[in-house]
């Protein structure tokens, strides 16, 4: 169905930016959309590529335009290592290559072919393995690897080195790459030495980098989760494609800047009242029952019972036995 929508904003904005801002597509694609006159404004085809809509202005894509966005593929990959996520050197093998339909896991609509321009969304170098996300979507581009993206990603790392509290505190806060202040990280012992951290940003090979500045070293890295997407059970080496609502879920989280960390709750410490005066409980500090009413639970039979009689209680006086006669046996 072709999107359709009313601009409502106090100042004019241009067609590309207003598009990408409602999620709709990227800036680029705004562009390609309107060069080949798939672009409406108030029903006529808009021919100008930085047209500024004004309030009140209906614009609608046409049919071609919204299935043209509606078949643009995004799936995630279990790449392994050494495979390479964007372009690589003589010798090197990309992602994309393995992006077919042997590699399927599960179903697609579609599989990607020459035509698809499949882009990896986040750096995992040659030696890292776990979570890809490629896509043709600029939106999602945009809500991923965009310069103010808050989506979170959690990485498993297995290092070498002694893992003290003073380098955990160095790696949650406090170090710079490039002369650049990193974002705060949470960086947690799994066990032993496996670590797990969760950035929002990703700057080239980070976490090893990170490493190195507290003298760790990075025996293995793996990526496994952008937001809210996960490999789930996705074996090494296979793909599928990102569903409707699983996009929708990803731009929600950038947007929001949700997070998969719990946050502890916040116990309330129980309110104790002063006593009124003249009725201070026992020095035990157990309340008497309220007359009339009985006391809740069941006696406490470990208790040792008492060796003293209690009053108007029959007394008895214990009898020896003499021993019992054996029956010789016939």
């Amino acid at each position: 169905m072709a999107w359709t929508k009313t601009y409502s904003g106090s100042e004019p904005m241009r067609v590309n930016k207003w598009l990408a801002t409602e999620g709709v597509c990227s800036r680029r694609e705004a562009d390609a959309l309107i060069e080949k006159g798939l672009v409406k404004i108030n029903g006529e085809v808009l021919t100008e590529a930085g047209y500024k809509i004004e309030d009140g202005q209906t614009l609608s894509l046409t049919e071609k335009a919204a299935r043209r966005l509606d078949n643009q593929l995004s799936l995630m990959f279990h790449k392994p290592i050494g495979i390479v996520s964007g372009t690589p050197e003589p010798g090197e093998i990309p992602a994309v290559r393995l992006i077919n339909e042997q590699s399927l896991s599960g179903r697609a609509h579609a599989i990607p072919g020459r035509n698809n321009k499949l882009a990896p969304l986040g750096r995992l170098d040659k030696d890292s393995r776990g979570l890809l996300i490629m896509s043709e979507d600029g939106v999602l581009a945009k809500a991923l690897i965009g310069p103010e993206s808050k989506l979170e990603k959690e990485y498993h790392v297995k290092v070498r080195g002694d893992v003290t509290e003073e380098k955990l505190k160095l790696l949650r806060h406090g170090l710079e790459l490039d002369g650049r202040q990193l974002r705060p990280a949470a960086v947690t012992v799994i066990k032993g030495n496996e670590l797990k951290f969760l950035l929002r940003e990703g700057r080239n090979r980070q976490i090893r980098r990170m490493c190195d500045l507290v003298d760790l070293r990075v025996l293995d890295l793996m990526r496994v989760r952008i937001g809210p997407l996960s490999l789930a059970g996705l074996p090494e080496g296979k793909w599928r494609p990102i569903s409707a609502r699983e996009r929708d879920e990803l731009l929600r989280w950038e947007a929001k800047g949700f997070s998969a960390e719990p946050t502890a709750p916040v116990i309330a410490e129980p309110v104790r009242r002063p006593a009124p005066a003249g009725k201070r409980p026992p020095a035990g500090g157990k309340r008497p029952p309220a007359a009339g009413k009985k006391p809740l639970g069941k006696p406490r039979s470990d208790a040792p019972p008492s060796s003293k009689p209690k009053p108007n209680e029959p007394k008895f006086k214990r009898t020896k036995l003499t021993p019992r006669k054996r029956t010789p046996i016939k």
